[in-house]
């Protein structure tokens, strides 16, 4: 069905994939609240969305917060926050990610700490995020309300270029696929909605972020408004639980081995309910 959420929370919308959506989502009537760790790219979006958004519907609001989804904890109070001044938020959108090289060929030069970072910003965050946003969403029963996650194709194959950031994907991706079948299970009011990115050319993997990259990583991949619009209509799909983008449907193997994996996993949830009875 359309994307029939009002009010949308996007956690790492100051730039890159999180912006373009907050975007389309204004400029396509629905209120946003951008978060980010960066208060002057918060308030440029404003500036520039912000009338964007009551001139479309007269509904549509444009609302910041800066926030480091790394402090861990500070993110009940945060959520306790969002939803205590916008308790018609409908819809919550986990974007925020990092992406570093790797190499094992010479372990005395890998980095733990970046690892370890890695992990907290692209995983263990949105451990907590969800775990705070999800009770607010749930109360709103019988309202549809929805958690949407970014991923990547690269939790579906990873590369070895950058192994740590496909293993970070790879397990929100595992995770997701349990949540979405839990919640289903009970006639959960919450859709869980994964996105998947190919490579996309936002500062993900310019040269500040990726050295190793140089002046090649700013044109990596799919052009950002390709991107959006195709995402965007996947959103609006009949079918919008996941929503593979461009180079991900086939050559990454979403319409086909992973539909496979996907079958067998729910034929093991149903083994093992079985055998619990």
């Amino acid at each position: 069905m359309p994307f029939e959420y009002k009010k949308v929370l996007v956690v790492g919308a100051t730039s890159g994939i999180g912006r373009a959506l907050a975007a389309k989502f204004v400029e396509n009537g629905v209120s946003v609240i951008a978060v980010g760790r960066r208060q002057e790219n918060l308030d440029d979006f404003a500036k520039q969305y912000g009338s964007v958004g009551e001139a479309s519907v007269g509904e549509a609001s444009v609302d910041t917060a800066v926030f480091d989804i790394t402090k861990l904890q500070e993110i009940p109070g945060f959520a306790k926050d969002m939803f205590t001044k916008h308790p018609d938020i409908d819809s919550v959108m986990l974007n925020s990610g990092i992406q570093r090289h790797l190499s094992w060929v010479d372990p005395e030069k890998v980095n733990l700490d970046d690892i370890e970072q890695e992990m907290l910003t692209n995983y263990t965050s949105y451990m907590h995020l969800t775990k705070a946003f999800l009770p607010y969403l749930q109360k709103q029963a019988p309202k549809a309300t929805s958690m949407i996650y970014t991923t990547s194709g690269l939790a579906l194959v990873p590369i070895l270029y950058c192994p740590n950031y496909c293993a970070t994907k790879a397990a929100l991706h595992h995770m997701i696929l349990a949540m979405r079948q839990q919640l289903k299970d009970v006639g959960s009011n919450v859709k869980i909605i994964e996105v998947y990115p190919p490579a996309v050319q936002t500062e993900l993997h310019d040269a500040k972020h990726q050295p190793e990259m140089g002046d090649r990583g700013k044109n990596l991949g799919m052009p950002l408004k390709e991107f959006t619009d195709e995402a965007f209509e996947g959103l609006n799909a009949e079918d919008n639980e996941q929503v593979p983008v461009q180079m991900v449907k086939t050559f990454l193997g979403f319409n086909g081995w992973e539909q496979e994996r996907q079958k067998t996993m729910l034929k093991m949830a149903e083994m093992m309910k079985k055998q619990a009875h």
